[in-house]
C-alpha cells in the first residue's frame, strides 16, 4: 500500500496557483452572472483557453492527447473551479465522461473519442439517470436492440450534468436485462435545457428516439455497463466533493471578511460569540472535509478497493459542510445575504444542487452502509 501523502508537488502548486489566478482574471462572480443568464450558460472562449492550458486533457494519458497525469490533478482543478462558481462544462464532459470512455472504451474507441475530448475541440456528456432519479440498474428504463450490425437506442435522459454543452453522449441502456453503454452522437439526440435551482450548471433533458448506432458504439462488453457506472459514479463523487471544499473555502472567508467590516450597535459583528461561533464551527467543518476528500482523491488515484468506501463518504460529509456553511453565510450577511444582486445566494444554490448530485447525502449513507456490511 502506498503511503498516503496530502502535500502537493512543487507541479501541482504551480497548477492550483495558476488556475486560481486564471479563474480570478476570466471568471470573476459578475461575469459569472452574466453567462449564467445566456444561452449557452458557458463562455466558449474560456472554455478553449482551459483547453490550450491543458485541464481537460490532464488526466487522458499521452497516448489519447492527454497531458498524462492523474485525477488527482483534476481534482485540484475541481476545487479551484468550485471556489469560483466557474461556469463551464467541465464536470459533465472533462470528468464524468471522460472518466467513462477511460474505464471500458477499448483501444480504438479511447483512440477515436479522447484527442478532441482532451484538446478541447468536443465535449461529452454521461446519460444515466431517468425519471426516478434513482441509481439502480433497475431504474434504467432506456432499451437498446440489434439491428443488423447497429443497434438502436431508445432513451429519455432528464437529468443530464451539462448535456446542452454535449457533441455525445454516453448513454446507459438496458439489452437483454442488462445494461450497456452507448456513445451515441448528438444528431441522435434531441436535448433540451431544463430549469434548475442552480444556473450556473446546466442540466438537459436528451432524448434518444430510436437513436442508430453502430456496433462499436458500445463501450465495453454489452451488459457490463453497470459496473463502469459505479466506477464513474465514485470518481465523480469525489471530484464533487473536491468542489464542495472549494465551495465551502470561498463561504466561509466571504463570512469571515463580512465579519470584520460590519459594525452593529458600535462593534464589528464578527466580535459577537454568535457569529463566532458560526465561523468557527465551519472552519472545523471545512477542516474535516478537506482531509476526508483529499484522502478519497488519493484513493481514487492509488488505492481503488478503498475507493468504494471513501467516495460516498467524502461526497456526503464534503456537500453537507458546503450546504451548511454557504446558509451560514447568507445569516452572517443579514439582510443584504437575503437579496438577488448579493452573491451568497448563488453558492447556496451552488451547494444545494451539489449535495443531490450523483445521489443524496442519504443515498450515499446508505451506500456506504451497504458495503461496509458486505
Amino acid at each position: 500500500m502506498n503511503d498516503v501523502d496530502f502535500n502537493r508537488n512543487e507541479e501541482q502548486a504551480m497548477l492550483v496557483d495558476s488556475a486560481r489566478g486564471f479563474l480570478s482574471d476570466k471568471l470573476p462572480l459578475s461575469r459569472v452572472r452574466e453567462i449564467m443568464e445566456s444561452e449557452s450558460g458557458f463562455d466558449q472562449a474560456v472554455w478553449e483557453e482551459t483547453a490550450a492550458q491543458g485541464w481537460q486533457a490532464m488526466h487522458i494519458p499521452a497516448e489519447y492527447g492527454g497531458a498524462g497525469f492523474s485525477l488527482g490533478e483534476t481534482f485540484l482543478l475541481m476545487e479551484e473551479m468550485g471556489r469560483s462558481l466557474t461556469p463551464l462544462p467541465f464536470l459533465g464532459s472533462a470528468v464524468l465522461a471522460t472518466s467513462a470512455i477511460l474505464e471500458a472504451g477499448n483501444e480504438a474507441q479511447k483512440a477515436a473519442i479522447l484527442p478532441g475530448l482532451a484538446e478541447g475541440s468536443r465535449r461529452a456528456a454521461l446519460a444515466v439517470l431517468e425519471s426516478s432519479g434513482t441509481w439502480s440498474p433497475a431504474a434504467i428504463h432506456a432499451s437498446a436492440s440489434a439491428d443488423g450490425d447497429d443497434w438502436i437506442v431508445n432513451a429519455e435522459k432528464p437529468y443530464v450534468i451539462d448535456g446542452q454543452a454535449a457533441d455525445l453522449f454516453v448513454v446507459a441502456a438496458k439489452h437483454d436485462g442488462d445494461v450497456s453503454l452507448f456513445v451515441v452522437p448528438k444528431d441522435q439526440a434531441e436535448v433540451t435545457s431544463q430549469v434548475s435551482l442552480d444556473s450556473t450548471r446546466r442540466i438537459a433533458l436528451v432524448t434518444f428516439k430510436s437513436a442508430r448506432v453502430s456496433a462499436d458504439a458500445v463501450l465495453g462488453a454489452p451488459g457490463s455497463g453497470w459496473a463502469t457506472v459505479e466506477r464513474v459514479r465514485a470518481l465523480g463523487g469525489v471530484a464533487i466533493a473536491y468542489e464542495a471544499v472549494g465551495g465551502t473555502q470561498a463561504v466561509l472567508d466571504m463570512s469571515v471578511d463580512y465579519a470584520k467590516e460590519r459594525v452593529q450597535f458600535g462593534r464589528k459583528i464578527g466580535s459577537f460569540q454568535a457569529v463566532k461561533h458560526l465561523c468557527a464551527d465551519n472552519l472545523v467543518a471545512l477542516e474535516s472535509a478537506k482531509s476526508l476528500t483529499y484522502y478519497a482523491g488519493w484513493a481514487a488515484v492509488h488505492d481503488g478497493a478503498e475507493l468504494a468506501l471513501m467516495a460516498p463518504s467524502a461526497k456526503s460529509y464534503a456537500t453537507a459542510a458546503y450546504f451548511k456553511a454557504a446558509g451560514d453565510n447568507i445569516q452572517i450577511h443579514g439582510g443584504i445575504g437575503f437579496t438577488w444582486e448579493h452573491d451568497a445566494h448563488l453558492f447556496f444554490k451552488r451547494a444545494k444542487s451539489l449535495e443531490v448530485m450523483l445521489g443524496t447525502g442519504a443515498e450515499q449513507r446508505a451506500l456506504l452502509a451497504e458495503r461496509l456490511q458486505a
